[in-house]
């Protein structure tokens, strides 16, 4: 896992030609004016999910990992908490879903870490990275959030 300021990701993740397609598309200048749904940048290599929602104060963290793609989530407005465990410690609580590229489980408490996202800010997750993303820091708040999907 990478977290870092966009525009500091060029140093510190591989620029391979899918995730410079991914961050060259994060650095639009509209970037604020997409769409919910899904953005095509490079047929299903490279794709990017804009998603609007309120971050979540109950329930214990939902986290999930992906085989095929990698995330690039990268939050344009608001903050959120992301939980982080590697994926080895993470226990399904339902199939690994080939179709939607996820797989559900938990993460004991003790063994799970908090990572805060703020607006401008990018999570690289490799498949090696369960994730719980949503989490609110502090009260729930909007947010504004772009998941770049590259197929690894």
């Amino acid at each position: 896992m990478i977290v870092t300021d966009l525009k500091h990701i060029d140093r510190q993740a591989s620029m391979t030609p899918a995730m410079r397609r991914a961050i060259d598309f994060l650095r639009r200048p509209d970037i604020h004016q997409l769409a919910d749904g899904r953005v095509e940048i490079d047929g299903d290599r490279v794709f990017a999910i804009v998603q609007r929602y309120e971050t979540l104060t109950t329930g214990g963290p939902k986290f999930e990992y992906h085989r095929k793609y990698m995330d690039v989530q990268c939050i344009v407005s608001g903050q959120e908490i992301i939980g982080w465990a590697p994926v080895e410690l993470m226990t399904a609580t339902g199939a690994y879903d080939a179709d939607k590229d996820i797989c559900f489980g938990t993460v004991a408490a003790e063994k799970w870490t908090l990572v805060k996202l703020r607006a401008g800010q990018v999570a690289v997750l490799w498949p090696e990275d369960g994730h719980a993303p949503r989490l609110a820091a502090g009260a729930a708040s909007p947010v504004v959030k772009i998941v770049v999907k590259v197929a690894v």
